[in-house]
C-alpha cells in the first residue's frame, strides 16, 4: 500500500487541529498560534499550506462537507435501494456519530454564525444545503408527484437541519440526536404513506 505524503498528513493535523481550536475558543478565538500549538507545529506551516487562518478555516469546512458527503455515499454505494430506503440513508447520514460529537457540533455551530459575515464561508454552506436538497428530491421524485416532491424536500432539509441545531444546543444532545433523527423517519414515512406509494417499496 503506498504511503500517504506527508503534505497530506501534515494538512490533515492541521484541519483536525482547527476544529478542536474552533470548538474550545470559538471561530473568533481561533488564531494561527492556537492551531499550530494543538497540532504541535510551527506558524509558518499554515501560510505553507493555507495561505494563513482563513485559507485553513474554509478548509476545516470543506472537510466537514465531505464527511456529510461520505458518510452518504459509504451507506448507498453498490446497493440497489428502494427511494424511501435511500432517504432514510440521507437522514442517518446526517446525525452520524462524528456529525453529534461536540467538536463537531461545536464547529458548525461557529461556521453557521460567522457565514453571515464570510461570503465565502456562505458560498460552503450554500453548497451543503443545496446538496442536502437535491439528494432528497432525487428520492422524493420518484415517490411523489413533481410539486409534492419539491416541497417534501425542502420540508425534510428544514428539518434535518432544524432539529441538528436544537439538539446540538440542547442540554442532553446525545438523546435528542437519537430523537430527531427518528421524527425525520417518521416525517418522511407519512409524507409518502399520504401521497406517495407504499413505504416498502
Amino acid at each position: 500500500m503506498p504511503k500517504t505524503p506527508m503534505k497530506l498528513i501534515r494538512r490533515q493535523q492541521l484541519i483536525d487541529a482547527t476544529l478542536v481550536s474552533v470548538a474550545q475558543h470559538g471561530l473568533q478565538h481561533t488564531t494561527i498560534n492556537s492551531i499550530s500549538q494543538l497540532a504541535g507545529m510551527s506558524s509558518g506551516i499554515i501560510s505553507h499550506y493555507f495561505s494563513g487562518k482563513q485559507g485553513l478555516i474554509q478548509a476545516a469546512l470543506r472537510h466537514l462537507l465531505e464527511q456529510l458527503k461520505q458518510a452518504l455515499l459509504n451507506r448507498i454505494q453498490g446497493q440497489v435501494l428502494a427511494p424511501t430506503e435511500r432517504l432514510m440513508m440521507i437522514v442517518e447520514a446526517n446525525f452520524t456519530e462524528l456529525q453529534r460529537s461536540r467538536n463537531v457540533t461545536h464547529t458548525w455551530l461557529s461556521f453557521w454564525a460567522q457565514a453571515v459575515h464570510d461570503p465565502q464561508l456562505a458560498r460552503l454552506q450554500n453548497i451543503n444545503s443545496r446538496r442536502l436538497y437535491s439528494n432528497l428530491h432525487f428520492s422524493f421524485r420518484q415517490v411523489l408527484p413533481s410539486e409534492l416532491a419539491r416541497t417534501a424536500a425542502q420540508q425534510t432539509a428544514a428539518m434535518i437541519d432544524g432539529f441538528w441545531l436544537r439538539s446540538a444546543l440542547s442540554e442532553t444532545p446525545e438523546q435528542d440526536f437519537v430523537q430527531a433523527e427518528k421524527l425525520c423517519k417518521t416525517f418522511i414515512h407519512n409524507v409518502i404513506k399520504q401521497y406517495g406509494v407504499n413505504t416498502c417499496q
